[in-house]
């Protein structure tokens, strides 16, 4: 699948305001963001597009401060290549070591991960992605039956399994993503994650103990009623990929709506990862 990448130049180093335009994009359904020096990049794919879409979504801003954007097409190919260029080992608390597997190992760790670096979501140096497994690391895993919505590279399914989980549902509405889940749990040695490919509507119609949901808040705000049903009583639900504000307040309201309560939450740079509980 190729990708556009705009790339954001803001004039002012205020976050407001990438965060504004940044909620907005995400609506148009750019589901990736980078922060870089002057600005950041966001992700969607080709076919997804619309230019005029993005003046039209983001002309009211135009006139509170100043702000540009290049548009590049990043092939597949090339996006992977990128990827791989880039990617360097990340440590989660002393006790996660995410490395590729042309990194060296690291087995004084307690936990390592091996990510093979292609197009998908996932590999802990997004915040969203490394508070999730801060969260993870606090909370009982063991002996659960799992779901991963929005599973990207499985990096999350992965280390459920590492805690001790007993099974996991791992599911992407991207191809890419499917396919980078089962080869990253077949490196890990991960044998009780089932892939699949899709949305809410592939969800199966089990009970899950743990649901992690990794995605953007408009996502999360139209797939939490199926959530809700197939997670048990006193079941644990971990979300993230939205900001503090106004984000974790609206995400709040539409869990009470389904009987979740919000028990905790982390921050970095404004990105916001919470734990609820049914």
């Amino acid at each position: 699948m190729d990708y556009y990448e705009l790339h954001f130049k803001l004039e002012s180093a205020e976050e407001y305001q990438q965060d504004l335009l940044i909620n907005e994009l995400a609506d148009l359904g750019f589901d990736t963001f980078e922060d870089v020096d002057d600005g950041f990049k966001a992700y969607i794919p080709a076919l997804q597009l619309s230019l005029q879409g993005v003046e039209d979504r983001l002309l009211l801003y135009r006139d509170m401060f100043g702000f540009s954007y290049e548009t590049n097409l990043i092939p597949q190919k090339n996006w992977n290549q990128e990827w791989e260029s880039n990617f360097e080992p990340i440590q989660i608390q002393d006790k996660i070591f995410v490395r590729a597997t042309f990194h060296a190992a690291r087995p004084e760790f307690p936990y390592e991960i091996i990510i093979d670096p292609k197009m998908a979501f996932g590999t802990g140096h997004h915040q969203t992605t490394s508070m999730m497994l801060e969260l993870m690391l606090e909370n009982d895993f063991a002996g659960k039956a799992v779901l991963d919505m929005g599973c990207g590279t499985g990096i999350l399914a992965i280390m459920a399994s590492k805690l001790g989980a007993s099974a996991i549902t791992a599911i992407d509405y991207d191809p890419v993503c499917y396919d980078s889940t089962l080869e990253n749990a077949a490196l890990n040695n991960v044998a009780n994650i089932t892939a699949l490919c899709g949305s809410k509507e592939v969800i199966p119609n089990e009970q899950y103990d743990s649901i992690l949901a990794n995605i953007n808040r408009n996502i999360l705000l139209d797939q939490m009623q199926r959530y809700s049903e197939v997670l048990k009583p006193q079941g644990e639900i971990y979300f993230s990929g939205f900001y503090e504000k106004p984000d974790l307040d609206i995400i709040a309201d539409e869990a009470r709506k389904y009987g979740l309560t919000h028990i905790t939450h982390k921050k970095k740079q404004d990105w916001v990862a919470v734990k609820f509980v049914k």
